[in-house]
């Protein structure tokens, strides 16, 4: 089965691609000459990615699926949100996002926060969402140089370590990405 993945997020790309087996052939978007950004305007994160997975089915009419990922921090009222990527900004700067955040919880005792995921998929002009939550808190300052986004301030829950931290194995074995990719993966699998 071939597959495209909407985005242009080489991170995500790698993430996803150590999940898939074999039998699922998954492209991205460069495949298509595509080096357009797709906008993300919806006011959730389900939106976002089915916006996604809807303008390039739309476009190209082949089997897709989107991501959409937001960090929600629940004394800031989950924010960021849906506007994890562009916290600090439109120019989705990773440190400038993180250092919005740590500055903005500088005085908070509650640093409880999960990732959520979700995943749309157009296959067959059918469309199908996939969740995937993974509960934490946020550190007081970054750890570790792995990963991407909010990944270095993340420690997700009965870990002592942040995303940044973890292999890409470990990872992929607790992450919210991974969770909602593994339901993709049955899906397609049945």
């Amino acid at each position: 089965m071939n597959l495209i993945f909407a985005t242009s997020n080489l991170n995500k790309l790698k993430e996803i691609k150590s999940l898939i087996p074999e039998g699922i052939y998954l492209n991205d978007l460069t495949s298509l000459n595509f080096f357009d950004k797709i906008p993300e305007k919806e006011n959730s994160i389900e939106k976002n990615a089915v916006f996604k997975a809807n303008f390039i089915n739309s476009k190209y009419n082949l089997n897709v699926f989107a991501d959409d990922t937001g960090l929600e921090v629940e004394a800031l009222n989950g924010e960021p949100g849906v506007y994890s990527a562009r916290y600090a900004g439109e120019e989705c700067d990773s440190d400038k996002n993180i250092k919005k955040l740590l500055k903005k919880l500088i005085d908070k005792k509650n640093r409880k926060a999960k990732f959520k995921t979700v995943i749309a998929l157009i296959l067959n002009h059918e469309l199908h969402q996939f969740e995937g939550i993974v509960n934490g808190t946020i550190s007081h300052s970054k750890k570790g140089n792995k990963g991407f986004g909010y990944d270095s301030v993340f420690i997700p829950e009965g870990y002592h370590k942040s995303f940044a931290e973890l292999t890409m194995n470990e990872k992929n074995e607790i992450s919210h990405r991974s969770i909602a990719v593994k339901k993709l993966i049955c899906f397609l699998k049945n």
